[in-house]
């Protein structure tokens, strides 16, 4: 983490409130290095490039922290999506999902406001409605086109009621095999829950997870996002989220160095330090800085997160907080695509602005205001 280029951050970044209004803690390092130092030596800390790919590592990294730019994942799973289908009264086909995917990654101008997008397999090697393969038509816009890499959460045995993320088996070959159909990042989500601990057991696999994900990802030439994401459920304060978040990241750096991962190569998504979604004390965009957020919050507290120099690119990885809106407008109507696109690109843009800390809120629609929240969400 000591190169002004590693860990590029994305979706999240920790501010409390007696700290300067948009200085992270992981990105300002003594609280998290110091932690992981106290588990190795320092000079154990050497990160190597292990990968062939390691320059192209690093210019993809780069590539997707552009100022003014951020991800859009729509990674979801067939059966997630078909959720989100059936929200607008559709039905789960690959014709369905096709067709919505289409509307996304087709909106024109979308890469000035994107430069990366998550994709399901599905989606990876699928075409547009009008034939065009969706790996090109993001290229075409200059969009990087990433991929879903974990194979969901299982219960951990021997936790609280605790998950592990599974898909280490067979990664190699999957990553390598993603490669070649033209993805350059990956992403790996693995979860932990603050209301079930959370206990070390679980923070421990979460960690050594991300790091053989991140250390396999970077030996085939994908950027690996790395995310450990603290659930939004409980009804804990914003102080029990930031220590938790900063006990999880100290463990994943400390096993993405063990594993050689090289820091200027990835991507890190942690979750926004936020109180519980079912806490009564909430907090304001000065205070922390998405799942599950409104439209509105989560460009609002990106918004804050850029008001003051940040070391690192701090940016968004929005699915809901951009296609909410977009997917109701469509409602699977051909007649409704433009208009959908338009606030895709409406909703891409404000969270652009917020990147660069220039956001100010007007004229956004009560859709927009609208939370987010599921409980026990998983996808």
């Amino acid at each position: 983490m000591a190169s002004s280029t590693a860990a590029t951050m994305l979706k999240a970044s920790p501010v409390k409130s007696d700290w300067v209004k948009g200085q992270s803690l992981l990105l300002r390092q003594p609280s998290s290095v110091s932690a992981i130092r106290s588990h190795v030596a320092p000079s154990s800390l050497t990160v190597r490039a292990a990968s062939a790919y390691a320059d192209e590592l690093v210019k993809t990294a780069k590539t997707i922290a552009s100022p003014g730019h951020g991800i859009m994942a729509m990674d979801e799973s067939n059966a997630t999506c078909g959720k989100r289908l059936a929200s607008i009264g559709l039905e789960n086909t690959e014709a369905n999902r096709q067709a919505y995917r289409t509307l996304l990654v087709s909106a024109p101008g979308l890469g000035q406001y994107i430069s990366g997008a998550i994709l399901f397999e599905e989606t990876l090697y699928q075409s547009t409605t009008d034939g065009k393969k969706m790996v090109d038509v993001l290229v075409e816009q200059n969009i990087v086109p990433g991929i879903k890499v974990d194979k969901g959460l299982v219960p951990l045995v021997g936790s609280n009621d605790e998950s592990w993320c599974q898909g280490l088996d067979g990664l190699a070959s999957r990553t390598a095999a993603y490669y070649e159909q033209g993805a350059r990042f990956a992403k790996w989500r693995t979860v932990v829950s603050i209301p079930n601990g959370p206990s070390a057991l679980a923070v421990k696999e979460a960690a050594w997870g991300l790091a053989r994900y991140a250390a396999i990802s970077q030996d085939s030439g994908l950027v690996p996002i790395v995310e450990p994401e603290i659930l939004l459920d409980g009804e804990h304060g914003i102080d029990r989220t930031y220590e938790v978040a900063e006990k999880v990241w100290a463990e994943v750096f400390f096993y993405l160095a063990q594993n050689n991962v090289m820091f200027e190569g990835i991507l890190l998504k942690p979750s926004m330090v936020t109180p519980g979604a079912e806490a009564t004390d909430k907090a304001t965009p000065e205070q922390f800085l998405s799942g599950g957020q409104s439209e509105l919050e989560a460009t609002l507290n990106l918004n804050a997160m850029n008001q003051a120099p940040n070391p690192w690119h701090v940016s968004f990885s929005y699915a809901r907080a951009l296609q909410n809106t977009c997917l109701k407008t469509w409602g699977g109507r051909e007649e409704n695509v433009k208009a959908a696109q338009d606030v895709l690109l409406a909703r891409a843009k404000a969270n652009s602005l917020a990147q660069l800390g220039k956001y100010t809120g007007e004229g956004e629609s009560e859709e927009a205001k609208e939370g987010m929240f599921v409980k026990g969400y998983t996808y």
